[in-house]
């Protein structure tokens, strides 16, 4: 993912009014390690509920506003946009509203995602022996590549679905 500034950031969002957008609270982009990341996702720490996922969808950057839910998952989901049940925290579900007047009437779309949007550490993990039998190097590095993209592509899908439903 390429270095993202507080103004790119603010001016891609695709769901939430500009007073919304303005109002974010956004990370310490400084601390971010952009080059490791398919996407930058992260909580508000004002908002517990309220989340924000940045992604670049066919060239463009995506911001997207989401709502968490109010209790932590009791078992174990997976991931809709990683596909990974073994690392990291369990999926929790989040809601996006939609963009316009569908949103502002309440409609919205929904995923599980890690919880702790950590999917980009996820797909670089390496595979535990159940899931790929082989030490191959060649096809350590095929497979990874393949929940790479696989990842880059469920998570714009997303983007892609709500934009077409607003």
């Amino acid at each position: 993912m390429n270095t993202l500034t507080e103004t790119q950031i603010r001016n891609a969002f695709v769901n939430a009014s500009k007073g919304e957008a303005k109002r974010a609270n956004l990370p310490d982009l400084d601390m971010i390690e952009f080059a490791e990341l398919d996407y930058l996702g992260w909580q508000d720490p004002k908002k517990p509920l309220q989340h924000y996922v940045a992604l670049e969808v066919d060239g463009e950057l995506a911001v997207l506003m989401l709502r968490g839910a109010e209790k932590a998952p009791t078992r174990k989901m997976m991931c809709a946009w990683c596909e990974d049940v073994v690392a990291g925290v369990h999926a929790a579900s989040f809601v996006a509203p939609l963009a316009g007047p569908a949103g502002r009437r309440g409609s919205s779309i929904g995923t599980s995602v890690c919880a702790d949007f950590r999917c980009s550490d996820n797909v670089r993990r390496p595979p535990e022996p159940y899931e790929l039998r082989t030490e191959d190097p060649a096809l350590l590095a095929y497979h990874q590549e393949m929940r790479i993209e696989g990842l880059r592509e469920r998570s714009a899908n997303f983007v892609r679905a709500l934009l077409s439903r607003s």
